[in-house]
This record gives C-alpha cells, sequence and structure tokens, in this order.
C-alpha cells in the first residue's frame, strides 16, 4: 500500500532523508527513531506535502503529488496543531467530513469523536480543549471519511495513560480490519505496545526495519556501557576483564570505572564477585547507553559497517 524507492530529501544544504527505500502493506507499521530522525519529513512525502528531491513515493499505486483523489483515501494527523480555535469539535470535524464530500456528514463526525472517547455535544470552542482532547480531535477528523490508510505523526503525544491505550486499541483494530496504518513515535514502550512491523529511523536513514521483536533483540545486544563507582577502580576493572564478561575497561575519573560488555546479564553475574576478588567497593553502577538516542547511535554504525545491518 506504501512503496518508498532510493528516496531523499533534502532542504539546501541539509538533508532531511537519505536514501531511504522500504514497502508497507496491510496491519500497524510503526515508524521509530529519536526526534530529529527524518520521521516526520517522511510521512510528508508520503502525504504529498513535499516532493521528494530523489527517489519515488507511490500511495496506494498512486503518485501523492499528482493525484489528488488519493487524498479521499487518506487520512493525516499532522504533528502540528492547526485547529479553527473558534469552533467546538463536532463542527471542526464535520468540516473535514464535508471536504470529503460525504453524505451525512454530521454523522460521521459524532462516530468518529465517539470512536476517540470525546462528546459529539461538547459546545466547548476547540481553544478550551486540553493539548490530549486536542490530539483526539485530530485523529478524529483522519478517521472521519474511513480512509484505506492512516498517516499519524506522533498521534499519543499528551494524552493521559488511559487515552493512551485507547487509541493503541482503536489503530491496532484498524490494522486487523486490513486498513494501513503508518503511525510515528519516538517512544519505544508505546511501538511495543502496537505489537506491529517497525521501521526504525536514524539521522534522516532507514536503520533497521522488520517485526519489533527482532529489532529489539538487535538493540538487546549491542553493547551495553556502563559507569562504575568504585575505591579501587584499577583493580576493579582487571578483575572484570579477567572475567571475560567486558570488552573494553578505562578509568574515566577518581573513583570512576567505565565498562564496555556485550552481555549484560553474565556482566550482572560476575560484578559483584569481581569486586570482592578485587577488594573494592562497588558503591554505584549506572547504564550510559539505555537511551534512545544511543539505541540509534549503534544502529546506524551497524548500518554503516554492514550493508542491510539490522535488516
Amino acid at each position: 500500500m506504501i512503496e518508498v524507492e532510493r528516496t531523499s530529501k533534502w532542504f539546501g544544504d541539509v538533508v532531511a532523508v537519505s536514501d531511504v527505500s522500504f514497502a508497507v502493506g496491510p496491519g500497524v507499521t510503526a515508524l521509530l527513531g529519536p526526534n530529529g530522525a527524518g520521521k516526520s519529513t517522511v510521512l510528508r512525502l508520503l502525504c504529498g506535502l513535499t516532493r521528494p528531491s530523489q527517489g519515488a513515493v507511490r500511495v496506494l499505486g498512486q503518485d501523492p503529488r499528482r493525484d489528488p483523489d488519493l487524498f479521499r483515501r487518506l487520512g493525516l494527523v499532522p504533528q502540528q496543531e492547526a485547529l479553527f480555535e473558534g469552533i467546538a469539535a463536532l463542527a471542526f470535524v464535520t468540516l473535514a467530513a464535508e471536504l470529503h464530500g460525504l453524505a451525512g456528514a454530521r454523522t460521521a463526525a459524532a462516530r468518529a469523536l465517539a470512536q476517540v472517547e470525546l462528546d459529539p455535544d461538547d459546545r466547548r470552542p476547540l481553544a478550551g480543549y486540553s493539548k490530549g482532547m486536542r490530539q483526539r480531535v485530530k485523529v478524529a477528523q483522519a478517521l472521519v471519511h474511513e480512509p484505506e490508510l492512516l498517516v499519524l505523526d506522533e498521534p499519543l503525544d499528551g494524552l493521559d495513560p488511559r487515552q493512551r491505550l485507547h487509541l493503541i486499541t482503536l489503530f491496532r483494530r484498524l490494522g486487523e480490519e486490513g486498513r494501513c496504518v503508518l503511525v510515528s513515535s519516538h517512544v519505544l514502550d508505546e511501538v511495543e505496545r502496537f505489537g506491529s512491523r517497525v521501521l526504525v529511523m536514524a539521522q534522516g536513514r532507514l536503520a533497521a526495519e522488520g517485526d519489533f521483536h527482532a529489532i529489539r533483540e538487535l538493540m538487546d545486544n549491542r553493547p551495553h556501557r556502563l559507569r562504575l563507582a568504585t575505591d579501587r577502580p584499577h583493580q576493579l576493572g582487571a578483575a572484570l576483564l579477567a572475567s571475560g564478561t567486558v570488552v573494553g575497561v578505562w578509568v574515566s575519573g577518581p573513583g570512576e570505572l567505565v565498562v564496555d560488555t556485550l552481555d549484560g546479564a553474565a556482566f550482572r553475574l560476575a560484578v559483584a564477585p569481581a569486586a570482592r576478588a578485587a577488594e573494592a567497593r562497588l558503591l554505584e553502577l549506572v547504564p550510559l547507553d539505555d537511551d534512545l538516542e544511543s539505541v540509534f547511535r549503534y544502529l546506524v554504525g551497524a548500518a554503516s559497517r554492514s550493508p542491510g545491518a539490522g535488516r
């Protein structure tokens, strides 16, 4: 339903997307990456809001820059907010339905608002809505015409935990109905809940793609970096090297040791015996690379070292 082939997008000297290729079918696909990874640019390319500098984009078999009829089959939740502040949610979503040429636009709008657990009879203007409520209004206008393809840019931002769970369940149900749901996020736990195929973006490139669990396995097998606070860093470092559970050790400051390990479980079992053998006090153990930025830096490095790595 989506085909992106050797596609790049640059703005002057800034390369936002570099030589990206992927294909997406029915179901939920998550576009995962840290802020600035190029996710929003990819979604704008798919929706025809910008043209590729290089390569080809096909959506439902059409060119999104040349086939306006495509927009009736596509629903978009943009990351940016551009709501009509002075009108109620029902009027806003009804307007979206009318622009799509729906008969019974008001009824369709009420149904879409109910899908995201908003009251169609709420007469407050959108200016009085919370960020989470405004996000759900954006989702409702994307759903109102029952599109075959949904493109959702950070749709869970600003929602409380219960509403996040509700929308995740809704998106999964739409995918099970045979629609194509492409949803971007920079939050790993959100993507895990989708239980979906994942495209990982980093620094404008496609760093990995496939089943979420396979990518998590790749992430879990990356070198882990940890900082240890100890009164005998040199002796503890030597003991850890002797244990065979670390691949790199250096003293980074007074009473501070940094280690790299390929096997986190084995390291956790070895660190206490190594401290005893070195007669060292182990005061603190802090992971240094458990954030998403570190994960994606690793994935990009792996991809550059080996063509197709992470695929």
